[in-house]
């Protein structure tokens, strides 16, 4: 569920997400993991609060929970935006060639700008999501780091591990030297975040390979 490219809706994000869960009871998809960016990352969060059934696992890039996350420099550019700044940019090429009315992008870029000034503050909700998140973002994203790792922790994350007891659920993973429009162009570090995160493989920590050599000694010792 990539932002920008693909809502066309004049709606606020609450209807978009009950557009997917109406588009996902259409399909028939009782429950999906869930992979989303940018706007569509908010319209995700807000899926995983309201409709926690519906929801597997929810990949969440480059998203936000408060519009105080965000870095201050997109902060004051959006009273400055403008249709005419986006008609020139990569996303208004690719709508032209996506969308079923190809002269829509000047409306839709409004629709954007406005939805950039709606009231969003989900600390609360944020809190009592059980669904297991991985979160993803570049380490120079629209949102400010600090705002990253304070909904990882919100949702029980940045405890210490090797303390002999399983962590939690959700993942964090910050791209390096990565901008907010870089994070969906390197497939291959997502898909290495990704894939480990859906089978809910986590890497053996240094007292866990002890603990199997131990045992394998002790083993060796019983049969010799």
């Amino acid at each position: 569920m990539v932002g920008p490219l693909t809502l066309t809706d004049p709606s606020p994000i609450l209807t978009w997400q009950t557009m997917l869960t109406a588009f996902m009871d259409t399909l028939g998809l009782k429950k999906a993991d869930v992979f989303d960016y940018s706007m569509g990352a908010i319209t995700g969060l807000q899926l995983a609060i309201h409709h926690p059934e519906k929801v597997n696992k929810l990949i969440s890039c480059s998203g936000s929970y408060d519009i105080e996350g965000r870095q201050p420099e997109f902060k004051n550019l959006i009273p400055q935006m403008t249709v005419e700044m986006f008609l020139n940019t990569p996303f208004a090429e690719d709508y032209r060639k996506l969308a079923p009315n190809p002269d829509g992008f000047p409306a839709l870029a409004e629709k954007l700008i406005a939805l950039q000034k709606e009231p969003m503050a989900w600390e609360e909700d944020v809190k009592k999501i059980e669904t297991p998140v991985l979160i993803i973002a570049g380490d120079a994203d629209g949102t400010t780091l600090k705002h990253t790792i304070a909904m990882f922790q919100l949702l029980g994350g940045g405890v210490m591990g090797d303390m002999d007891k399983p962590l939690p659920d959700s993942r964090l993973a910050i791209m390096p030297v990565t901008s907010h429009t870089a994070v969906i162009t390197q497939t291959d570090l997502l898909i290495a975040f990704i894939e480990p995160f859906l089978k809910g493989e986590t890497p053996k920590d240094l007292w866990n390979r002890l603990w199997q050599w131990d045992e394998l000694n002790a083993l060796l010792g019983v049969l010799m």
